[in-house]
C-alpha cells in the first residue's frame, strides 16, 4: 500500500518564496513517502453560497479564507519536480472543465517529462458554482466537459500514426499531436475524484483509478462502493487498454499520542491503532492514498507526517 501526503500550497507558509515547499517535499521523499499533493483553488469568493462537501461543518472560508495564500499547483508540482528525484507529483483534484484540454495536456505531459514520469493527475469537475460563474464555466455542463476531456487525454498519445482528432459536443480539432509523450505509457496515470454515481461511472469508463474523497467512511463502505465501480467497468465501454480500474483515495487522518475510541469511519489514533485501521483499507484494494493532516499549522503537520512515517508506514509496505 502506497501513501501520500499533502503539502502546504495555501496559507501564510506558500507565500514569499518556495523555501518552506521545496523542503516539505524534499522531506517526505527522504521519509520514504510514495506521493506528495498539490490541491486546487482557482477562486476564491468572498460570498459563497455553495456548501463544501468534503469537511463536516460544509464551510469552506473556515477551512481557507478568501484572502489566504493559494499557489497554482501545477506550477507548484513544476518546481517540486526540480528539487525532487523519486516521490510521486500529484494534483488533488484539477478541475477539468475550467481548462482548454489541449493547452493543459501540453502542461501535463511537461510536468511528466520534467520529473522523469513522476506526476499523476487526480482530476474532477468541481463543485462550487462561484468559481464556475466566475471563469464563466457553465456549471450544469461540468459532468459532460470533463468526461470530453479525460476522452481526449486517453486519444492524444495513443492513436495510430500520432495523429488524434476529437470532434464532441464541448471540444472540436481536427488532427494535432501534443509532443512531447509523457515518460509512462500509454500516459501519465489520471485518476478520477468524487462519490456520486456519476463520479463512480466517470472512473469506470475513463480512469486509471477511481479517487475518492470521504470525509467519513468504513472500510467495507468504501470496498463495497468500489465493487459498484468494477461491476460499471465492464458495461460503461472501459478501454481495455487501461487495464482493470483501481482504487485510490483521499482521506483526512490524524496521529496521536493517546489512544482514542474507535470509529471505523474515521482514520483518528495512535501509530498502533491507525495501522490496524488502514490494513482494512488495504484489504478491499485500496494501493494508494493520499493522507490530509487535519491540523491547522503547518509545522505541527510536519512533525505528524513524521511520526506517520516511521510509526505506521513500515507496516503496511
Amino acid at each position: 500500500m502506497k501513501f501520500g501526503v499533502f503539502l502546504p500550497v495555501s496559507g501564510k507558509v506558500a507565500a514569499g518564496g518556495g523555501e518552506v515547499l521545496a523542503e516539505a517535499g524534499q522531506e517526505a521523499e527522504s521519509l520514504g513517502i510514495d506521493s506528495v499533493w498539490a490541491a486546487e483553488r482557482i477562486v476564491q469568493p468572498w460570498e459563497m453560497k455553495t456548501k463544501y462537501p468534503y469537511k463536516e461543518d460544509d464551510q469552506w472560508a473556515k477551512f481557507v479564507p478568501p484572502d489566504s495564500p493559494f499557489l497554482e499547483p501545477m506550477i507548484a508540482l513544476t518546481y517540486l519536480a526540480a528539487v525532487t528525484k523519486k516521490v510521486e507529483l500529484g494534483v488533488s483534484v484539477a478541475v477539468l472543465p475550467y481548462r482548454q484540454p489541449l493547452h493543459f495536456a501540453r502542461i501535463f505531459t511537461s510536468i511528466d517529462n520534467l520529473s522523469k514520469g513522476r506526476f499523476i493527475l487526480g482530476a474532477g469537475v468541481g463543485w462550487m458554482q462561484e468559481e464556475f460563474a466566475s471563469l464563466g464555466v457553465d456549471f450544469h455542463k461540468r459532468g459532460a466537459m470533463g468526461n470530453e476531456f479525460l476522452e481526449i487525454l486517453n486519444k492524444l498519445w495513443s492513436t495510430p500514426g500520432n495523429r488524434p482528432e476529437f470532434h464532441g459536443k464541448h471540444y472540436n480539432f481536427d488532427a494535432v499531436a501534443v509532443s512531447p509523450a509523457p515518460v509512462r505509457k500509454p500516459r501519465f496515470p489520471v485518476w478520477t475524484g468524487g462519490e456520486s454515481p456519476a463520479a463512480q461511472k466517470r472512473a469506470a469508463k475513463y480512469a486509471d483509478a477511481w479517487f475518492s474523497y470521504f470525509v467519513k467512511i468504513s472500510a467495507d463502505a468504501l470496498g463495497a462502493k468500489f465493487k459498484e465501480v468494477q461491476e460499471l467497468a465492464k458495461t460503461v465501454g472501459r478501454d481495455s487498454t487501461l487495464g482493470p480500474v483501481k482504487l485510490a483515495c483521499c482521506r483526512p487522518v490524524d496521529i496521536t499520542d493517546k489512544p482514542v475510541d474507535q470509529n471505523p469511519e474515521d482514520l483518528v489514533g495512535t501509530p498502533d491503532q491507525l495501522i490496524a485501521a488502514l490494513k482494512k483499507f488495504k484489504d478491499i484494494g485500496v494501493e494508494h492514498m493520499a493522507l490530509q493532516f487535519i491540523v491547522g499549522k503547518y509545522p505541527e503537520r510536519r512533525k505528524k507526517i513524521e511520526r506517520f512515517a516511521k510509526e505506521v508506514m513500515p507496516a503496511l509496505k
